[in-house]
């Protein structure tokens, strides 16, 4: 559910869903998000929810801190029948999710993402997870909220750099399977990076339609799914490259829909022509931010990411605009140029 308001009359919504509310409610958010909007997102509970809080940032999507957030949990008296809330952005609903679908085997949860990536991707599909030293996400499970409540007001307050990283996965989805998107994207960039509602919610509309569509065919990632990864696995290897320190993950893809889009040109997947037109929509929602990474760094992290199978890299390449497919015969050199293309963009833009 999409709209405004959504965060102040929770409850109510949230029952309409799942019946009444069980004797242990839990809040996974953050310190930032909750106190920006915490009283408002109180307002509809009669009986306050136990609030556990996640320090910002990838570094802290770890298994160290699940643990941490069970003990809570157990401690506070949870069971089965207790519901898990996760309010805030993908972090907090990728380990909000991991928590609940571990916790007593499993109980329900709820997400009320408040960043746009989280909104238009990460909410939506069921993954949850944390990373490892050796990668992202390469622990977690399929579990699917509950529902989830987007509410369009919290963007208000999203910085203009996270907007603009959200806003990455929007432009993936226009590539990859809505030409339609694209073009909106392409002629109404402006009122979209102004936040202007009926804009914002367009692009904010078919990009959940677009992922739930493919998540709908293909739930655990078993064939078509895959498609969503588009510029990750460049993204996730300079996540890892930079220690999750540099990059907001809207970022990390964008630059890995460059390294994309270069290989699907080569490959003669897309033409010249399309290839500068995706290249300049990518850098129209950026600026996206300087690396100062070697190739080999960067190519090396790419053999951790969780999509490859039997040693051969996974990667998603678009076939014209509003299409893409999954090559498993991407070679080392391929990969390199690719990389180094990407890499020689960033220092020419920083």
């Amino acid at each position: 559910m999409a709209g405004s308001g959504l965060v102040e009359s929770l409850a109510p919504h949230i029952e309409r869903v799942i019946g009444k509310l069980p004797r242990r409610v839990f809040v996974l958010t953050s310190a930032p998000i909750w106190g920006l909007w915490g009283k408002d997102f109180l307002t509809s509970f009669a009986e306050p929810p136990i609030v556990m809080f996640l320090e910002p940032g990838e570094r802290h999507k770890t298994l160290k801190s699940v643990e941490s957030l069970l003990r809570q949990m157990a401690g506070a008296g949870g069971d089965r029948g207790s519901l898990l809330i996760a309010f805030g952005g993908g972090i907090v609903g990728d380990v909000g999710g991991f928590t609940a679908s571990i916790f007593m085997r499993g109980i329900p949860y709820i997400q009320v993402p408040t960043t746009l990536l989280a909104q238009v991707d990460s909410s939506v599909g069921g993954k949850t997870g944390v990373n490892l030293p050796e990668g992202k996400n390469l622990v977690g499970s399929f579990w699917h909220p509950r529902a989830v409540f987007a509410d369009i007001d919290v963007l208000a307050t999203l910085p203009d750099r996270e907007l603009r990283a959200g806003l990455m996965e929007s432009v993936k989805s226009g590539i990859i399977r809505d030409r339609a998107l694209v073009r909106f994207m392409e002629e109404h960039a402006e009122e979209v990076l102004a936040r202007e509602p009926k804009a914002l919610e367009k692009v904010i509309a078919a990009s959940i339609r677009m992922k739930a569509g493919v998540v709908n065919l293909d739930e655990r990632e078993n064939g078509l799914r895959m498609i969503l990864n588009l510029g990750h696995t460049v993204g996730h290897a300079l996540e890892q490259a930079t220690h999750y320190k540099q990059l907001l993950h809207g970022e990390a893809v964008g630059w890995g829909m460059i390294a994309a889009l270069y290989l699907a040109r080569e490959r003669g997947k897309i033409s010249p022509k399309q290839f500068d037109r995706l290249e300049f929509l990518v850098h129209l929602y950026g600026p996206l931010p300087s690396l100062k990474l070697r190739t080999a760094k960067v190519v090396a992290a790419t053999g951790g990411d969780k999509k490859n199978v039997g040693g051969v890299r996974r990667f998603v390449l678009p076939e014209g605009i509003g299409n893409a497919c999954v090559v498993e015969d991407v070679t080392p050199a391929e990969l390199e140029a690719a990389v180094k293309y990407m890499l020689a963009q960033a220092a020419e833009r920083s």
